[in-house]
């Protein structure tokens, strides 16, 4: 039986909140296309700050801004900075082999298109569980839901959720890194993750 809540009543503990940041790069589809649970990708860089990090199922909230000028009509360019509840899976995806480690966040909201290009700012609060091989993509799929239902929980406690007096708030709409930011920046940064190696990103 999985716990229903992740992390103290009374809020997050040390090493969290954990930061990062980047734009919005492409993955395989995976998430998409066999999963039917959409993930961004941004590049894994952030995690050189946090070597012992563990493998595995973390939540906390995630804040987009998109392009000015979008010149992929497919893609969802709603104005502004959006935050949302997401969970994420930091390691190697041993269902897939992954050979690298990589950051693959799922926002917890229905998005009429893609959002790559995007620049996202991910406000890491608290770890759910470690990373598991499974069986079958049925079994995976269903342990990915129920981190879900365990995040949306997680964050309505009063502990928990976005306040003046965290600061987070502020954090997560401060988007003047990303001032200027092109799609050919975009470009450039993902052919250097692949050059890398980095097979999943």
């Amino acid at each position: 039986m999985r716990p229903d809540y992740a992390g103290p009543e009374r809020g997050p503990e040390a090493p969290f909140p954990i930061k990062l940041r980047g734009p919005v790069i492409k993955g395989f589809g995976r998430g998409s296309k066999e999963l039917g649970i959409p993930t961004a990708n941004i590049p894994p860089e952030g995690l050189s700050a946090h070597p012992d990090l563990t493998t595995g199922i973390y939540f906390g909230y995630a804040s987009l801004q998109h392009p000015q000028q979008d010149p992929k009509p497919e893609t969802d360019t709603e104005p502004g900075i959006e935050i949302y509840p997401c969970v994420l899976s930091i390691g190697y995806n041993p269902f897939y082999a992954n050979k690298t480690r990589s950051i693959e966040i799922h926002i917890l909201h229905d998005f009429s298109a893609d959002f790559y290009g995007s620049s996202l700012k991910l406000l890491m609060l608290g770890f759910i569980r470690p990373e598991y091989d499974y069986v079958s993509k049925e079994s995976l799929i269903e342990d990915i839901r129920t981190d879900c239902r365990v995040a949306e929980r997680s964050l309505r406690r009063v502990g928990w959720r976005l306040e003046d007096e965290k600061g987070w708030e502020e954090w997560l709409r401060d988007f003047g890194w990303a001032e200027g930011l092109t799609w050919k920046d975009v470009e450039k940064v993902e052919d250097k993750v692949l050059a890398k190696g980095d097979q999943k990103l």
